[in-house]
């Protein structure tokens, strides 16, 4: 329920003398964030409260055991009320929990010795009371908790600070400009998008860690949100290129963080001089102006031979499924974000997304993945189909990073992707999957089923395997331009 980023960490913690709150002194960057009790023998007692108050009002789960129930209490401008009741499971309460993802929150519950389940979720009451996405409200807000009156909760232990994923997917390696991907003593670093309890735009965004020695190594090492439309949102589905000769990190992200299908998603950008390799960082973004009429995401970013190109996921329609396909652009200025023209879609798909720039030995491909055909289909940079990555396809659609595990022609190959894993979707729908997956190529110069390239031709940029950028007229400049 928690990520690294804990504010406060407190064992046999003084309780409120009154029975009341006690307020931590601080609250958190973004609308994600957990407040966790460990308990004694005698459970929630009458009254164990946790959660988030101060001056801009209260969101707080209130345990009562002599009543069997659990209530969700949000206090705003028109007073307080009950934004959903649930029962209490009829073993003693171990550990209780509150997470906040966007304006959703969930209670839940652990008898002693096992593992915390949802008991209690609920958005609507919520947002219509105190909206956590505004960051007036949000920074009048202070972690807090109390054990209650009469007979009083004993609480072994308080943690609060940003929560941490149900599942982890999107992932895509932090890159150098030229495609090389970022290592830190043996480490690669990535982005992934961490699951919350629910929903997509309950997900937020972060920076990981692969310890390329051992691929069950792996950690948070940065949490990302994104300031936009005067809102904290956790936007997800992006990419991190560090420039370190320009002094910058470009930042590409997908706008899940307030997505319904009559917005639709579009791909944001900003630069930056902050480290974002570490700690938590809240990043004012700009819509990206990509040729497409159609919703995008999963942006890809590279500079191949001094021509940016950006691969991405095109989505020229919501119903009645989503119906989605790689796509890929060249800049035609100096910088990424200028003057972007089409190279090509690969339209034949529905269900394709992941799509992600791969360079091998020095060549570049456009890697994806085909979730009704259940396959990783391989791109030159003209976005012609070469094949077909010869792995096993998992469940949902498995993005498909292709890395070598260390330096040099002996280093493995190896592809870290993710699957359909869900936590507690019986209460919390979907949206909380996946588990993190790692497979393995037998050793070899290439990854199997990207073939050596053709030599081919070289376009008006110089680039080689690409083709000549398409005109498709002007991109939209705002949500209600993208397509439904």
């Amino acid at each position: 329920m928690l990520s690294p980023f804990v504010a406060w960490d407190e064992t046999a913690p003084r309780p409120p003398s009154d029975g009341g709150l006690r307020l931590l002194g601080s609250g958190p960057v973004a609308p994600f964030c957990a407040v966790l009790l460990d308990l004694g023998p005698q459970g929630v007692g009458d009254g164990l409260v946790a959660g988030l108050a101060g001056p801009a009002g209260s969101v707080l789960a209130r345990w009562d055991g002599a009543a069997g129930v659990v209530r969700i209490e949000v206090g705003g401008p028109d007073g307080t009320t009950v934004a959903g009741t649930a029962p209490l499971p009829p073993e003693p309460t171990g550990q209780a929990a509150v997470v906040v993802n966007e304006n959703r929150v969930t209670v839940l519950v652990a008898p002693a010795e096992d593992e915390l389940r949802p008991v209690l979720t609920t958005r609507e009451p919520v947002r219509a009371a105190l909206d956590l996405r505004d960051p007036a409200v949000l920074g009048g807000l202070e972690y807090a908790w109390g054990s209650g009156a009469g007979h009083p909760a004993e609480v072994r232990r308080v943690r609060a600070g940003l929560s941490g994923p149900a599942g982890v997917r999107d992932p895509q390696p932090v890159r150098r400009p030229d495609g090389t991907p970022f290592t830190r003593d043996g480490r690669l670093y990535l982005t992934l998008t961490s699951a919350g309890l629910g929903w997509f735009p309950h997900a937020s965004w972060g920076v990981w860690t692969l310890d390329l020695a051992d691929p069950r190594r792996l950690e948070q090492v940065g949490a990302l949100f994104s300031l936009r439309d005067g809102l904290v949102l956790g936007d997800h589905a992006g990419h991190l290129v560090v420039d370190e000769d320009g002094g910058r990190t470009i930042v590409l992200v997908s706008s899940w963080g307030d997505h319904d299908t009559t917005r639709g998603v579009h791909v944001r950008h900003a630069t930056t001089t902050e480290d974002l390799l570490t700690g938590v960082h809240v990043l004012e973004t700009q819509r990206l102006v990509l040729p497409t009429r159609a919703s995008t995401w999963d942006p890809s970013l590279a500079r191949v031979e001094g021509v940016w190109h950006l691969a991405f996921v095109e989505c020229p329609s919501f119903a009645p499924r989503y119906s989605f396909h790689p796509a890929l652009a060249v800049a035609t200025g100096p910088d990424y974000a200028t003057g972007l023209r089409r190279v090509g879609a690969d339209a034949t798909l529905e269900q394709a997304e992941g799509s992600l720039l791969t360079p091998v030995d020095g060549h570049w491909y456009v890697l994806a993945s085909d979730g009704d055909a259940r396959r990783h289909p391989v791109y030159d940079l003209r976005l012609r189909r070469l094949g077909d990555l010869p792995a096993p396809y998992g469940t949902n659609i498995p993005h498909p990073v292709v890395v070598r595990a260390g330096e040099g022609p002996d280093a493995p190959w190896w592809m870290v992707t993710f699957d359909g894993t869900a936590w507690a979707e019986d209460v919390l729908g979907y949206g909380t999957h996946g588990d993190f997956v790692g497979l393995a190529a037998p050793p070899g110069d290439r990854p199997p089923g990207i073939p050596a390239p053709d030599p081919g031709t070289r376009n008006a940029e110089g680039v080689s395997g690409c083709c000549a950028p398409q005109d498709v007229g002007p991109a939209p400049t705002g949500p209600d331009d993208t397509a439904v």
